[in-house]
């Protein structure tokens, strides 16, 4: 994942590998079933598909005259929701998160917050065993890259937000440390006593509370880092490729969405994409 400054504070990019793709020679069946006009295709499959269906040769095809005529000349774009393409999508912000949101038609699932932050709670839990609490909370939470925002200088003040927020809610809530660690990693904090370096090690090796998140999401930014794996049909692919590959998108999204084109094979590219077109 590569790193880039913007209004002079660093940024972590995404990464984004392309994990399965249908191909197009479902589209063409689709689009020549509509039509009757098997026997038209410059694919030899697709002529024999109501007779022999080579299901692997059909989806191995890389080109169709009859898709790209459809999708360039008369922009009948529904034949190509039959393609789909799905992508891991690795180190975007929840703000990205919350744009990409926004388009419909699309499979996501999305890295939770709720079952995948123990390790914060778990050093704010150790770190109470510190003379200088927040040093220790900072360094190992800014040793988990859980931010997009990679600047040290800021992450020092979001991290501090993060500890000051954990800090009241624990001099609030009596029960926070049993809401915060598991059943079994309680005895650590007795037998450690004083000692946060080996009261984290302790923690993390041991079991972790399953939804550790549901008391303690509200510490999440729009900075946090997630994952996801996201499912477009090509043809709401070219939605998404025409309004956040664009100058007037918000520059994280904008990432993403170009980093989602790299990933694209250009076959799909040829049919939604004008500089594609005729490559």
């Amino acid at each position: 994942m590569g790193k880039v400054k913007m209004y002079q504070i660093e940024y972590e990019k995404p990464k984004v590998t392309l994990l399965q793709e249908s191909g197009l020679g479902v589209a063409e069946i689709a689009a020549r079933t509509c039509y009757d006009s098997f026997e038209n295709s410059e694919n030899a499959c697709i002529k024999e598909a109501m007779h022999h269906l080579n299901k692997e040769a059909i989806n191995s095809i890389d080109d169709s005259d009859l898709l790209a005529n459809l999708a360039w000349v008369h922009h009948h774009h529904s034949i190509i929701e039959h393609a789909s393409l799905s992508f891991l999508v690795q180190g975007i912000s929840r703000g990205v998160l919350q744009e990409h949101a926004r388009h419909r038609l699309q499979a996501i699932s999305v890295r939770s917050t709720r079952y995948t932050m123990s390790s914060v709670i778990n050093a704010f839990v150790a770190s109470l065993e510190s003379e200088d609490g927040f040093s220790f909370f900072l360094e190992k939470v800014l040793a988990l890259h859980l931010f997009v925002i990679t600047d040290k200088e800021y992450l020092a003040i979001e991290i501090r937000a993060i500890y000051d927020k954990l800090m009241f809610q624990y001099k609030k809530d009596p029960d926070f440390i049993t809401n915060a660690i598991a059943k079994s990693s309680l005895p650590f904090i007795e037998e450690c006593k004083g000692d946060s370096e080996t009261l984290y090690k302790a923690f993390e090796i041991g079991k972790k509370k399953r939804n550790v998140g549901d008391g303690f999401k509200h510490i999440v930014s729009d900075n946090w880092k997630v994952d996801m794996v996201v499912t477009f049909n090509i043809r709401s692919l070219k939605n998404y490729f025409d309004l956040r590959d664009s100058g007037a998108a918000w520059f994280q999204i904008r990432w993403l969405a170009q980093a989602m084109k790299e990933a694209t094979p250009k076959k799909y590219l040829k049919l939604i994409d004008k500089k594609y077109k005729n490559i």
